[in-house]
This record gives C-alpha cells, sequence and structure tokens, in this order.
C-alpha cells in the first residue's frame, strides 16, 4: 500500500508547531487538549482519509462499509467516552494490518478482514482500535513527548502517526531519528499503549456480545502465520507486536468475560466474500477459487455469494441471478444479498424484475444505505432520474451521509437535469471529504446556475458562509 507518509509528516510538524505554551493552558480540562484538541484530532484523520481516498486506496464499496460501520458501531457503543465520532472503513491493501487514525478513522485492510475465521475476531480488531482512539493515545504520547525541542517533538509524532497508520518498522525508525533517550522514552510508551487497548478493547468486545475469545484466537493464528523462519510476518504484527505474554494475558482476561452462543454471521460471511472479489486484482480469476472451495465442501453463505459476484464479474449475469435468487428465498432478511440479485437482474436484462427486488427489499429494509445506493443507480440505468434523485435526497436527510452516497446524489440530481442541486451536493461531498476551498468553488456555480429557486438561492449562500467561515478559522488557527 502507497501510504501517505509525507503527508503524515507534515501534519506532524504542523501539530507541533501549533502545540501552545505552558502560559496558554486552560484550568479544566483533559490535559492532552492542551497540545492537540480533538478537532484537531479529527482535522488530521479527515486529511489522511483524503489523501488515501484521492489514492484509491480506500474500497468505496456501500455494502461492505454499512457493515463495518454498524459493526464497529456496535462496539463503540460500548465506550464510556460519550460524543466521539467514528468512521470505519476497508484499505485495499491484502497485507494483514488494521490501524486507527487521530479523530476516530480506523481503517481494516482487506487482507486482514480475509484472515479472520469469525464476526467476533474481526471485531476483536476493532475492539482494540477503537481504545487507541478512546483513549487518546496519539494525543496522549504527543503530551508525553511535550518538554522536547520542537524538532524532536515533530519527529516523534510523525512516528506516532506512521505507527497508527501501520507504517511497522517505518515508525520505529521515524522516532528513533529523533533524540536516543526520547526514542526509547515513546518505544515504551507505545508498548504500554497496545496492552491498555487490549485491556479496554476486550471489555468492548464482550460488552458488543461477542466472544471475548476471539482476541487471543486472532493473536494466535497471526502469530502461526509468521512461521518460524521469521519471513512474511504479518504487518500487523509488526505495528502490533505479538508475542506470548501478550496471548496468555489477553486469554486471562477473557476467562472474566461470558461466551456467548453462537448466532448466524451471514453478514459476516458475505461482506468477507465480497471483499475478496472486490479487492481481487483485475487478471484473477476467482471463478476456479470458488468451484475448489464448493467442490470440497465449503458451500456455505458466503462461498455461494463471492461464486456469484465472480460470475457477474465475468459476464455471466445469467449464472449470478441463479445463485442469488436462491440465496435470497433463504436469506430473505439479507440486504446485501437482494442488492446482489438486483445488480444481477439488471446485469442480465431483467430490469423489471430487477426494480421490484429492490422496493421489496426497501419496503423490509426502509431507508438501509446500500439498497436505496443500488435502486438509485438502477434507476438511474432505468432512465428514472428523478425518482433516484427523491429517495437519494429522502437518505441523505434521514441518514448520515458517505462521501460516495453524496456524490452519487450530485450525478441522480444532474441526469435529473437540477444543477444548482448537482453541484450543491459535490460542495457537500467536498467538505465530507475535508476539501473545503473545492467545496466553495462548487457553491459558486450552484449560486450561478440558472432557474434557482429563492429557497435554493439561500441555502447555498448560508451553506457559502458557513465554509468560508470554517476557512478562516483554519487559517488563524495554523
Amino acid at each position: 500500500m502507497n501510504k501517505p507518509w509525507v503527508l503524515l509528516l507534515a501534519c506532524a510538524a504542523t501539530a507541533a508547531a501549533a502545540a501552545p505554551s505552558g502560559d496558554e493552558l486552560p484550568d479544566l480540562g483533559n490535559p492532552v487538549d492542551a497540545i492537540i484538541t480533538r478537532g484537531d484530532e479529527y482535522r488530521i484523520g479527515l486529511t489522511v482519509m483524503r489523501q488515501l481516498r484521492e489514492q484509491g486506496q480506500i474500497i468505496e464499496d456501500p455494502d461492505i462499509g454499512d457493515y463495518l460501520q454498524a459493526l464497529g458501531s456496535r462496539i463503540a457503543a460500548q465506550a464510556t467516552d460519550d460524543g466521539e465520532r467514528f468512521t470505519f472503513f476497508l484499505v485495499r491493501d491484502p497485507s494483514i494490518n488494521a490501524f486507527a487514525l487521530p479523530g476516530g478513522f480506523i481503517g481494516v485492510n482487506q487482507g486482514l478482514l480475509l484472515a479472520t475465521k469469525s464476526e467476533s475476531e474481526l471485531a476483536s480488531v476493532l475492539a482494540h482500535e477503537i481504545a487507541h482512539v478512546t483513549q487518546r493515545h496519539i494525543a496522549r504520547s504527543i503530551r508525553a513527548a511535550s518538554r522536547q525541542s520542537l524538532a524532536t517533538t515533530a519527529m516523534v509524532i510523525a512516528g506516532i502517526l506512521l505507527g497508527a497508520a501501520g507504517g511497522g518498522d517505518a515508525a520505529q525508525a521515524a522516532i528513533a531519528v529523533a533524540q536516543g533517550s526520547a526514542a526509547q522514552q515513546q518505544i515504551n510508551y507505545t508498548r504500554s499503549n497496545e496492552q491498555e487497548a487490549d485491556r479496554i478493547g476486550i471489555g468492548f468486545l464482550a460488552g458488543a456480545g461477542f466472544d471475548p475469545n476471539a482476541m487471543p484466537a486472532f493473536f494466535e493464528t497471526i502469530g502461526r502465520r509468521a512461521g518460524l523462519s521469521g519471513q512474511n510476518i504479518p504487518e500487523f504484527i509488526l505495528s502490533h507486536p505479538v508475542t506470548a505474554n501478550r496471548i496468555a494475558e489477553s486469554r486471562d482476561r477473557a476467562r472474566e468475560y461470558p461466551v456467548p452462543k453462537p448466532r448466524p454471521e451471514v453478514s459476516y460471511q458475505v461482506a468477507r466474500e465480497r471483499a475478496r472479489v472486490l479487492g481481487a486484482a483485475s487478471d484473477t480469476d476467482l471463478r476456479v477459487y470458488y468451484e475448489g472451495e464448493i467442490a470440497a465442501g465449503h458451500d456455505g453463505v458466503g462461498e455461494r455469494y463471492g461464486q456469484a459476484l465472480a460470475d457477474l464479474g465475468h459476464g455471466e449475469a445469467t449464472d449470478a441471478v441463479a445463485i442469488l435468487y436462491e440465496l435470497h428465498q433463504r436469506q430473505q432478511g439479507s440486504p446485501m444479498i437482494a442488492a446482489a440479485l438486483g445488480q444481477a437482474q439488471m446485469a442480465a436484462g431483467a430490469t423489471d424484475a430487477a426494480l421490484a427486488t429492490f422496493t421489496e427489499a426497501l419496503r423490509l429494509s426502509p431507508r438501509n444505505v446500500p439498497l436505496t445506493v443500488h435502486y438509485a443507480e438502477a434507476l438511474m440505468r432505468a432512465g428514472r432520474a428523478s425518482e433516484a434523485h427523491a429517495i437519494l435526497l429522502d437518505l441523505f436527510n434521514n441518514v448520515p451521509p458517505t462521501p460516495e452516497q453524496i456524490r452519487l446524489t450530485a450525478l441522480a440530481a444532474s441526469a435529473a437535469g437540477d444543477t444548482g442541486d448537482a453541484y450543491y451536493y459535490m460542495s457537500e461531498y467536498h467538505i465530507a471529504s475535508g476539501n473545503l476551498p473545492l467545496s466553495v468553488q462548487q457553491l459558486e456555480m450552484a449560486l450561478a446556475a440558472p432557474n434557482l429557486t429563492s429557497v435554493q438561492r439561500q441555502r447555498f449562500q448560508a451553506r457559502m458562509d458557513e465554509v468560508k467561515e470554517a476557512i478562516e478559522r483554519g487559517r488563524k488557527k495554523g
């Protein structure tokens, strides 16, 4: 993965330079806020997210994104830190790793999702990363280094951020450039962070109803992958060192919590195989893989779903429809399977059947984000852009939108002939992505669009004023 190291270094230097002096410390509140506030953390995380998105490193899939967000939010609800925002996303990277960026942005590599054997194992990784965020390990580490020189502090911050983004050896190297004593202190501090994240995270995991034994089990699985030779060590181990003591400690903690009864994991199985297909190289024919899996008796919902997606990706829409129709009959409550069936029917030329599939699925799961997005895409292909625009606006006004969802809303508005709204929603897309100057440009074009109503003009101007004020506040703070 081409990680944005240069951007992270720049963020580190900026954060260090912006740190207030001792006589500016507030009388009340968390002391780490004196170095880096929650707002600062969020802005840094959003900047890194924009860089990852621009590099194509984020798999922008509404189905997987919605699944990870729902799973992560369920775990994060166990945190006592009210008001913390979390965004979970899938990274286009086959290596086994996950990371927490400043501001509650938590990335899961495709390779890690495929390496898990159960939803509880995936949840254990998310719980660990959530604990890093709720305990504010990045901000606390920056505060621990605050008595050092500005140059040393900048390098330490860079190392922390590199480590948060899964930098492994690169993170340790960045820290080592700083003064020797400071580097050793920081390495020890990050090791204690890992221990704390395990301890806090396993409580989140159990509280959310997952098997706490999944955390040590996943550590053991990843440890075995390293092998006795030490070659091909998973990146997760480099950035989250796994030792025998760490496994033993997490196993001892797991015994303190009850083990829940096993539950169906259809959404997990489907999301994992969807990630396998979407993240595969363009020259990979996964139909062969799934034929082998099914022949070996691994013919569960996930494998059959993956087989259908592989068929669909190679132009065999009719075969995909047959598989997905059968799965849909067995799993009526799965929006991901219903959405895939509708997409396959569209690809097979059965437009009416596809629209009926989406309509019925949305009746059972109102305002489900992936279903609504795929339904809107189908309506646009069917030449019904105004209907697509209407259902996307309803979703936008009732469910916190993702950047890709906002972008699709803009495209639907454009296809429906509403130029002003198209520019307006593209401005919202740039706001969600953290690019305020581009947002201003889009709003200027929205205000210049013909045939605006007075309500539209007032709304666009008010948003323009808000964005410009935010830009000005950022300039003064920087």
